[in-house]
């Protein structure tokens, strides 16, 4: 049997994640040794036994084979769960063309060190007749010092240490002779800081509709199956998914397991910690970007001991250290903040998919606009698929219209705002409701329309939008076709055609003229960058500080404020013909969750969507708050053009400071992959440039790969990776590989 080498790391703090040492399998054990595993190995020149993670296994020797030590032998017992999360990245490494050291930074999230917090305290360890005896001695020779730390002893017998050394002006060589003597003890006690808002209340009362009821049934079913599914609940904004959830939770927490709550937004954390907190009480906790090394460090320590149960966070909380794994809750699963723009791209959906195949934990997921890859699995049967049609408690969702903003025009109002939008804000402020104008700014950069007819400049090849350009041209990000910047209106001739210019604080201006008695908040980047930026902002609104919230998507995710009434949508089209096959699924989504904030408590909701297309599939449908008949539009389209879910798409992305090298090298990508795939059903398209074409001197250019069998593009991946790894000409171009595109 030919020799087989495993990479092991020795140390999985942060800082020694890029040096692995080599060792020989040994034939007994090559069937239990797999990445993820923890192994014995003998490490440095006195040959001492210390464990180590298996992360990489290969047939080529890295020394020469006499100098490489064997395993000693495979861990079995007490599996950790750095072992599990070892696997995960060595999964995450091959899924989506990453080295394994970059999908255990990844796995692995404590970057830096950080010191355990604890307090200290000073305990009188012998009889108070015997310290009097002392307090007299040390009185007599005048050692004062002592003697005042012996009288407040034996006053109290435990004394807070920081404090009583600065109350006594107390040095630590006077506590550390005194321990020595055996007279006082130093003790320490472990502190966690904690993320969690000081003023949670427990106590919850909530009693689950019928509909409810039978959702939750229904996943029980599932859940007793010999492999079940990933379940997806497709519930109408305000049905009460997370109802669902914190039910789910509760019987797996009572089984004594753990679970992690997945949501798309930090802004989302403050109220979803509210509500699970409320019900399960301190063993809720948080894991988000925003908290510091020492509040990341500890929520850690403390999953790893049990000490908490769940976990509510963004994309990096599905990595809590949690060892007794039991369900992983993705809400609003079709957001694209899943989705890791940096090596490795993974998507935490599919990650979290095969974290619970790992572990053994379920996985549910939950949208009122799910994924159409999302639904179509359901539709397929490769997910339970399960509804949640009506609001909870008879709830009326929201009447919705919509306004041409080309009517607005030819009728001489060339304000952002309609009139039907102006006289509905003005009525909530006169009733004292709440308001929320959401801006959809998404995907809108370089994209051309006319405010006229509402013509969109599109690429002839690839059915989205073309991007204008600085250098007076407007290209295709999918297949580079290109043309000169258009100066009027190829459909109407008007000179009004060109990009969108408003932001949030342009807006927020535009209100303050239009009605100065009205308490407007704006939420966006500027006002929420700070550390509790977004719980400042949404507990101000939901307290009835401000009658108006104007901001980007991050308002319309998720949030429950029921005196908002009304909910006006700026620009509805912006996403809408943007470089992304995606992009009417987007604009379908943005426009439901937004409508879907208005009438969530015991008043009637109404929205306005402003548009320059209002006979478009994904306007109309989001107006009628119709996901099915959104859905077959789309999915009729994506079957037609071979877009994800009728296909697989890989996206190989090349960075360069050199423009003309990044263009080779790209070609040679292609022509490689022509090579050495000579069937018909794989589609390629470009290479291309990005749709930020330059960033710091670096240009960028894509190459998009298409197939319906996912193996084949990742053994594309890996053929196009040894290639790349073997040939110079590479050395100064940064590839990158995303599944999902």
């Amino acid at each position: 049997m030919s020799k087989v080498y495993a990479d092991i790391i020795v140390d999985i703090s942060q800082e020694k994640l890029d040096k692995s040492f080599q060792y020989e399998i040994p034939e007994n054990l090559q069937e239990q040794v797999e990445i993820g595993k923890k192994v014995l190995v003998s490490f440095g020149k006195g040959s001492r036994k210390i464990s180590g993670y298996v992360i990489g296994i290969s047939d080529t020797p890295k020394l020469s084979p006499e100098k490489i030590k064997p395993i000693l032998e495979v861990v079995t017992q007490g599996i950790e769960i750095e072992s599990r999360l070892i696997a995960l990245a060595g999964w995450i490494a091959k899924n989506y063309g990453s080295t394994v050291n970059q999908a255990l930074k990844t796995v692995l999230l404590v970057k830096e060190k950080a010191s355990a917090k604890e307090k200290k305290y000073i305990r009188l360890v012998i009889p108070k007749e015997e310290g009097q005896t002392y307090l007299e001695e040390f009185t007599r020779k005048h050692y004062l010092a002592k003697a005042r730390l012996m009288e407040a002893l034996l006053r109290e017998q435990v004394l807070e240490y920081k404090e009583t050394m600065e109350r006594l002006k107390l040095s630590s060589t006077v506590i550390k002779g005194m321990e020595e003597k055996k007279l006082i003890a130093v003790e320490r006690e472990r502190l966690y800081r904690t993320p969690v808002p000081k003023n949670v209340q427990n106590g919850y009362e909530y009693q689950l509709s019928k509909e409810q009821k039978e959702v939750v049934s229904e996943i029980f079913k599932e859940w007793q199956q010999e492999q079940p599914r990933p379940c997806l609940i497709k519930g109408v904004t305000g049905s009460g998914k997370t109802q669902v959830y914190m039910e789910l939770i509760e019987a797996v927490l009572k089984q004594g397991k753990q679970v992690i709550v997945l949501i798309p937004e930090i802004a989302l954390t403050y109220q979803n910690v509210v509500r699970f907190y409320s019900r399960f009480g301190s063993c809720v906790s948080v894991i988000n970007s925003r908290l510091s090394v020492g509040e990341r460090f500890d929520q850690f320590e403390r999953a790893k001991k049990g000490e908490i149960s769940v976990v509510i966070g963004p994309r990096s909380a599905l990595f809590t250290p949690f060892p007794k794994l039991g369900l992983i809750i993705i809400d609003e699963e079709h957001e694209d903040s899943y989705k890791s723009e940096k090596t490795p791209c993974y998507h935490a959906r599919e990650t979290a998919i095969q974290r619970g195949k790992m572990e053994g934990a379920r996985v549910v997921m939950g949208s009122a606009s799910p994924s159409v890859e999302s639904y179509y699995r359901g539709e397929t049967g490769e997910y339970q698929l399960l509804y949640l049609n009506e609001r909870y408690g008879g709830k009326e969702l929201p009447k919705v219209e919509i306004i041409d903003l080309r009517e607005e025009l030819k009728a001489g109002n060339r304000s952002i705002f309609s009139h039907v939008l102006t006289e509905k804000l003005e009525e909530r402020l006169q009733k004292k409701e709440q308001s929320i104008l959401f801006l959809n700014r998404r995907g809108y950069t370089g994209f051309v329309s006319c405010r006229s007819c509402g013509y969109v400049v599109k690429c002839p090849h690839c059915d989205v939008s073309l991007t204008a350009h600085r250098n007076g041209k407007m290209i295709c990000h999918y297949c580079g076709y290109e043309i000169p910047q258009v100066k009027t209106c190829p459909s109407c001739g008007s000179p009004y055609i060109g990009g969108f210019k408003a932001g949030t604080q342009q807006i927020e201006t535009l209100l303050k003229k239009s009605f100065p008695d009205a308490r407007i908040l704006r939420m966006d980047a500027d006002t929420t960058k700070n550390k509790g930026g977004h719980e400042k902002v949404l507990s101000a609104f939901a307290a009835g500080e401000a009658d108006i919230l104007i901001g980007t998507q991050m308002i319309v995710k998720g949030h429950d404020f029921p005196n908002v009434t009304f909910v006006g949508v700026l620009a509805a089209d912006l996403s809408l013909y943007s470089e992304d096959y995606r992009a009417s699924e987007k604009t379908f989504q943005l426009l439901l969750q937004a409508v879907g904030r208005a009438g969530r408590g015991r008043k009637k909701g109404e929205a306005v969507i402003q548009t320059y297309h209002p006979e478009h599939y994904s306007i109309l449908a989001a107006a009628a708050q119709d996901y099915k008949a959104f859905y077959q539009a789309e999915i009729g389209y994506r079957l037609l053009m071979d877009y994800p879910p009728a296909a697989f798409m890989t996206a190989i992305r090349g960075s360069c400071k050199n423009e003309e090298l990044l263009k080779q090298a790209m070609e040679y990508c292609r022509k490689y992959i022509e090579k050495i795939y000579k069937k018909e059903d794989l589609i390629l398209v470009g290479p291309a440039p990005e749709a930020v074409a330059k960033v710091q001197d670096y240009y960028k250019m894509v190459l998009y790969m298409r197939h319906e069998n996912r193996e084949i593009l990742v053994k594309l991946k890996d053929a196009l990776e040894k290639y790349i790894a073997v040939n110079r000409g590479f050395q100064d171009i940064y590839i990158q590989f995303d599944f999902n595109v």
